[in-house]
């Protein structure tokens, strides 16, 4: 793994340009859909709407759809891409650097069928409401994905000569039956047939602005733990003999880690349903780049993994209209053949 030779200086130069280049990206994803929408409407109603511009008092029907197109549809959509890509993405660069193997994420480990499994059983018992500002759907993902985690590794932890291959096969093997329940209860349960179809498939469709709050402020607090350990992260790069001599906790460190990406996950999952693959993909590209270092793959693994689903979702809605793609078959499309190109890599 090469290092990077950026100075800090620069490397903030890098993240204040990834972020404006961020911006203009998500503003052309906006303005892509069925209805295309000229960037200079998008620019007035986002000013209106934030108060930067005044009103008009006089707009005519076209601007009205427009505003409503905007404002209740095609943003909340890419905002909600980009935080669920930003989780998906860290969360898999945490599981990478726990278990120092970059084929570690969430959807290989199964924790992401963990989450959706948790999520269907709330909407089959129809359980409702909300706890701590989190739906009862949110709290039963983050249920099903750190019970599926801690099974998991678990098994693996028996297995110190081969434990990347049992955590592998698995998180596989519990992934498919996962998904075996899952199917099962849309069999059982077809009045809620299609509710559960979602969680299979993957989705934004259904972003709005009272779900983007609590999985936003939840995704960014798990990523601030994240940063926090960045530091402790780095040392266990070097072996856990060495970490526990360099004074680390690894086992309290590893345990806060797994919950928090797997509370990221879950989080992500209850709004998204199962997509595949960012976890995979974004971090070991961000690595290939920047080098090692957690301290800084963590900052530009937002920004990659939010644009990464961002286009994906948007080419998913706009390369057959009006049918749109399940976001969760694009990444799979996409990340098979990068999983099994890092198969063929760690074989060699």
């Amino acid at each position: 793994m090469k290092e990077t030779t950026l100075s800090r200086g620069k490397f903030k130069g890098v993240i204040v340009g990834c972020s404006i280049l961020a911006l203009v990206i998500l503003m052309g994803c906006v303005t892509q859909g069925t209805v295309a929408i000229p960037l200079k409407v998008i620019i007035r109603v986002v000013g209106e709407e934030l108060g930067l511009i005044p009103a008009t008092l006089d707009e005519d029907s076209v601007l009205s759809a427009y505003r409503l197109i905007l404002v209740k549809l095609r943003i909340p959509r890419v905002v909600m891409a980009f935080i669920v890509g930003a989780g998906l993405g860290t969360s898999g660069l945490i599981f990478q650097g726990i278990f120092t193997n970059p084929m570690a994420e969430p959807y290989v480990l199964g924790i992401s069928s963990g989450a959706a499994f948790g999520a269907t059983l709330m909407s089959v018992f129809g359980v409702g409401g909300s706890l701590l500002g989190f739906s009862m759907i949110s709290l039963g993902a983050f249920v099903g994905a750190l019970g599926t985690s801690l099974v998991v590794f678990g098994i693996a932890r028996g297995n110190r000569s081969n434990q990347m291959t049992v955590l592998l096969l698995s998180g596989i093997a519990i992934s498919f039956f996962l998904s075996s329940l899952i199917s099962l209860m849309m069999t059982l349960n077809r009045e809620v047939i299609e509710s559960i179809f979602f969680w299979t498939m993957g989705s934004v469709s259904t972003a709005t602005w009272d779900k983007i709050l609590p999985v936003g402020t939840g995704t960014v607090l798990g990523i601030a733990v994240f940063s926090y350990y960045a530091r402790e992260l780095n040392i266990m790069l070097t072996g856990e003999d060495s970490a526990k001599a360099l004074g680390v906790d690894v086992r309290r460190v590893r345990l806060i880690l797994l919950h928090t990406a797997s509370f990221i996950t879950a989080l992500a999952v209850s709004v998204s349903g199962i997509i595949g693959f960012v976890g995979l993909i974004v971090p070991h590209s961000v690595r290939l780049v920047i080098g090692p270092d957690h301290r800084r793959l963590i900052p530009l693994t937002i920004i990659t993994g939010g644009l990464f689903l961002s286009i994906t979702d948007m080419i998913a809605r706009t390369v057959v209209p009006p049918m749109e793609i399940p976001l969760g078959v694009m990444t799979a499309l996409v990340g098979t053949p990068y999983f099994l190109y890092l198969l063929i890599r760690k074989k060699r």
